[in-house]
């Protein structure tokens, strides 16, 4: 709780090892469980929580000031929040933004989101870096009744995120077209009415502000369900193929996006960009292997070496598995590599327009260094068809 308080707490944070975080809840009441992560983005944080890669994870803000942007709906990168919780320094303060329509406390009880506040969050980061992202039961309780050994229980109890398919959770469940540009000042989001190339979109968990930036690229979007198969891909005649980002295990939802990729990659010769899980689904299908990441990446600060040029960009990322760049064959170049520790952020077939990258270079929230990637896909449409 924070200093000079003598309140009740009225949420509590669970580690399976036994640790207790007690706080101030806020949102909805009830109990959740999940791999708990941090993220060190200082802006963003409906994007992050809305983000369809959070799928089975809360997320710990080490930016103590949340809640100040408050929350708008223009804002929002799938419908509902995705993530299962937020754990914060101090309580989220009052919305101080033109742009609010509601406060996040209240937008978090609607959805069915909870949250604690009054956290050591630094604390609790060090102990995530330490020894890895720990399972976890996060309880909010507005009477203050917590049973801390069922609570340690809950977080023993969670399975984790290895094996574990989320794409086909958060995935449409059915075809859709997507026109709408990035935003723009001072008319907001705009449709592209001439777009050039026909783009078909596999929604793993897609974020709405990666499918806005392949709309500003000039592409003509087709999102189809993540169990799409090579057929209905190709049915529709497209220009190039996009994979998405998602959550979960990449190993699991390869079962059967793998072979969807393979036969696209051995019937054509179509573009192929790939983000985040995409770029890992592309990894796998070009053979090589994912390994779970001890605490992952979840920021907006990730500096980024891109081999090809030698230039570092700053960028968005959101993973906790990676592409084990030993695994990679012959014919698959690394471009892109952590400056923190050195794994795997980008792939390119030597020989062909098929590419991908780990982070998210549409950077809601966080740096536009990597933008030229949508360029990069479009151009190579444009190549293919001259």
């Amino acid at each position: 709780m924070p200093h000079g308080t003598n309140e009740k707490p009225t949420a509590c944070l669970a580690l399976a090892d036994g640790t207790l975080f007690y706080g101030k809840g806020f949102g909805a009441p009830g109990m959740t469980t999940a791999e708990l992560c941090f993220n060190t983005a200082m802006t963003g944080y409906q994007e992050i929580m809305t983000d369809p890669s959070y799928a089975g994870q809360i997320v710990t803000f080490t930016f103590p000031h949340i809640g100040n942007t408050g929350v708008t709906a223009e804002d929002d990168e799938t419908n509902d929040p995705v993530s299962a919780g937020m754990v914060v320094k101090w309580d989220p303060t009052e919305p101080s933004n033109w742009r609010a329509t509601e406060e996040l406390t209240a937008w978090l009880e609607s959805k069915g989101r909870i949250g604690i506040g009054g956290i050591d969050t630094r604390r609790l980061t060090r102990a995530i870096r330490q020894q890895g992202a720990p399972h976890v039961a996060l309880a909010f309780d507005p009477e203050g009744n917590f049973d801390a050994e069922e609570l340690v229980a809950a977080a023993r109890g969670f399975k984790g995120l290895v094996g574990l398919d989320l794409a086909k959770e958060v995935t449409c469940a059915q075809s859709y077209k997507w026109n709408e540009m990035r935003w723009a000042w001072p008319d907001g989001y705009a449709p592209n009415l001439a777009p050039k190339h026909k783009v078909v979109a596999v929604d793993f968990g897609a974020k709405r502000n990666i499918l806005r930036c392949l709309a500003s690229a000039g592409c003509d979007v087709t999102v189809l369900p993540a169990t799409a198969t090579a057929e209905e891909v190709l049915a529709h005649n497209p220009d190039g193929v996009f994979l998405s980002n998602g959550p979960g295990d990449p190993a699991a939802t390869g079962e059967y996006a793998v072979p969807m990729i393979k036969q696209v990659l051995e019937t054509t010769d179509l573009p192929v960009f790939g983000i985040c899980l995409g770029h890992q689904m592309l990894a796998l299908a070009l053979g090589a292997s994912t390994v779970k990441m001890n605490h992952g990446h979840h920021g907006a600060n990730h500096p980024v070496k891109d081999h090809d040029t030698g230039k570092v960009e700053i960028t968005s990322m959101n993973h906790g598995f990676t592409v084990d760049s030993q695994s990679l064959p012959e014919n698959v170049v690394e471009t892109h590599v952590s400056l923190f520790d050195g794994s795997n952020c980008g792939i390119r077939v030597a020989d062909r327009p098929v590419f991908s990258v780990q982070y998210h270079p549409e950077a809601s929230p966080g740096p536009q260094d990597s933008f030229y990637l949508f360029e990069r896909f479009a151009e190579a449409m444009e190549a293919r068809k001259a």
